[in-house]
């Protein structure tokens, strides 16, 4: 049931709605000095007096957020300036005070879960559990705000500059410490609270300035986006568990991002792109030096990239050339069964069934380290003081794929075959009759698409170190499309966030993983309702989800406007 206060009500209650809040905000404040928990074996011992620990150190900014949405304006907007104007106060302050709720609770179920009861929960929790229920009762009795305009204030380059490296050095310690927590609780602790400030900072118009200053400057938004995951390693303390997550995250992401083609910009439904990936690591695997190589033939690891990018390409001619006439669910069901027909084949080459080239369901073990220009990816090695591992090493070649991948994907999204493939994806016949080859770039797709995954299967071999069928099957497949479609089609940002939660919190949430398609179908459930264009939208597919909006449409389209206004009209391509 839901409640609607009147504007009425809203404009007679503002005042002491702003004090509740503001006592609310205080009392979460104070919170962070007074123990939330009796035993210092949840979240990351938040048991002390006076010494709030880091996890509760983050989650003070929330309060702080709140105190200051709901103090300023009382000094008044004339006296602020007109910089004031653009700033959605008091909605601003009930999208934080709802995440500082949400994240509160989260935080003493986790001690309550951990510790074996409620009764666990000491002063400080019940304090903050306080302050959170007065300023989420009270923000809704503000009036509302206009919608923030920051993004449409003129800034000078420096500032736009200025805000990048921030919100980059954001991201990076937003991960780090995301990363270095092991307990369960503690981490969707901190998820819950970084969501809420993303919440925030975009209800505030931060995120929509942030993207105008990154299309006025692309190439310093790129370097410093790969400056950013460069410098990752230098803030795990050589942790190798930590790196062989971040490496892992980097494959699947550069599986996704091939995958992002066929699926995002063509529109086509494939269910076994995961045996695209398969190809190129069994065929690494089988040109390593490994004992247990059924070939004695080991080129260098340029060669072998080539080799298997080539060989998922055309296992992708091979699928694709008798069955995309097809589309829909006939496409998804061919293709469903292509992914399965791999991993079987792949059992069957044992030299009993088949020609002795995969060992069949005992694979290819002791895959040695790559070796490139007379550099051991499995030597570690210390830099600036820093202890770098053998997943740092493989973590930072994912990285160059990832570029590699990513200036491919931008550069054929902005050409001539990008806007046929985006023309075959809204509507093939249309296409067809405005005299689109749709056949030749649907089979394009499926190639290109094949290729990356291919190549970033080539890295997983090694950084696995053995490769067995039953790596393969169709769950990854499923999980690799649902990175696509829970980040955005057709984007890059989206695709990256999209595989960094798959493959992050099944990591991170080992407790749960008997429930783990559990959580992913709630997951995927809760996304098509609110948000079916994905995490990070295009903007085309946004104005096709909700058509029927059409404030929402007017206010996608002006966003649209303003950042191509910035843009350069002749840019076909991505700067690197």
């Amino acid at each position: 049931m839901r409640v609607i206060i009147s504007d009425e009500t809203k404009v007679r209650f503002r005042y002491p709605a702003r004090a509740v809040g503001i006592v609310g905000a205080v009392l979460m404040i104070v919170s962070i000095f007074l123990p939330w928990s009796y035993g210092s074996g949840a979240l990351d011992d938040v048991g002390f007096y006076g010494a709030p620990s880091p996890l509760q150190f983050a989650f003070v900014v929330l309060p702080v957020l709140i105190l200051l949405l709901l103090a300023i304006p009382l000094v008044g907007k004339q006296r602020l300036g007109q910089w004031a104007k653009t700033v959605a106060w008091n909605t601003s302050a009930k999208t934080a005070s709802l995440a500082t709720l949400a994240t509160v609770l989260i935080g003493l179920a986790a001690i309550a879960i951990e510790l074996k009861g409620l009764v666990n929960i000491d002063v400080g929790g019940f304090t903050a559990l306080v302050g959170a229920l007065l300023a989420a009762v009270a923000t809704p009795f503000l009036p509302d705000s206009p919608e923030p305009t920051l993004a449409r204030v003129k800034s000078p380059t420096w500032l736009q500059i200025l805000g990048i490296v921030l919100m980059m050095a954001g991201v990076l310690f937003a991960a780090a410490f995301a990363l270095n927590q092991t307990d369960a609780g503690a981490f969707l602790t901190f998820v819950a609270f970084l969501v809420g400030v993303v919440l925030v900072l975009r209800q505030l118009g931060v995120m929509a300035w942030i993207g105008i200053a990154g299309a006025n400057n692309n190439r310093v938004l790129v370097l410093a986006a790969f400056a950013t995951a460069f410098a990752f390693p230098f803030t795990q303390n050589g942790s190798d568990a930590n790196m062989s997550i971040a490496s892992q995250v980097l494959i699947f992401a550069a599986a996704a991002l091939g995958l992002n083609i066929v699926v995002g910009l063509v529109g086509l439904l494939d269910l076994g792109y995961i045996a695209f990936l398969g190809a190129g690591a069994f065929t690494a695997a089988i040109l390593s030096e490994s004992a247990f190589s059924t070939l004695d033939f080991h080129p260098p690891f340029i060669v072998v990239v080539l080799i298997s990018g080539t060989v998922a390409s055309l296992l992708g001619l091979l699928i694709g050339a008798p069955t995309l006439r097809v589309s829909g669910d006939y496409l998804a069901i061919v293709t469903l069964a292509f992914g399965e027909i791999f991993r079987i084949t792949m059992n069957n080459l044992d030299g009993n069934d088949g020609p002795n080239l995969t060992n069949g369901s005992n694979g290819i073990p002791g895959i040695p380290d790559l070796e490139f220009l007379g550099f051991n990816f499995g030597d570690a090695h210390v830099i600036f003081g820093v202890d770098i591992g053998r997943f740092a090493n493989y973590y930072w070649l994912m990285l160059l794929v990832i570029a590699l991948i990513i200036v491919v994907f931008m550069n054929l999204n902005y050409s001539r075959i990008g806007r046929g493939w985006v023309a075959i994806r809204e509507d093939e016949l249309a296409a067809e009759a405005m005299g689109v080859n749709t056949f030749a770039l649907k089979l394009l797709a499926f190639a290109g698409g094949a290729f990356l995954a291919g190549v970033a299967g080539a890295v997983k071999a090694h950084h696995d170190v053995s490769v067995t069928p039953d790596q393969y099957v169709f769950l990854e497949s499923a999980f690799l499309l649902a990175a696509v479609v829970l980040g955005g089609m057709g984007t890059v940002v989206g695709v990256l966030i999209g595989a960094t939660i798959l493959k992050l919190l099944p990591e991170k949430l080992r407790f749960f993983s008997d429930y783990r398609l559990l959580l992913f179908g709630l997951l995927m459930v809760v996304m098509m309702q609110f948000r079916p264009e994905g995490i990070v939208a295009d903007e085309r597919r946004q104005m096709e989800f909700h058509d029927e909006d059409e404030e929402l449409a007017e206010e996608i389209e002006e966003e649209l406007i303003s950042h191509h206004a910035h843009l350069n009209p002749e840019r076909r391509g991505f700067d690197l």
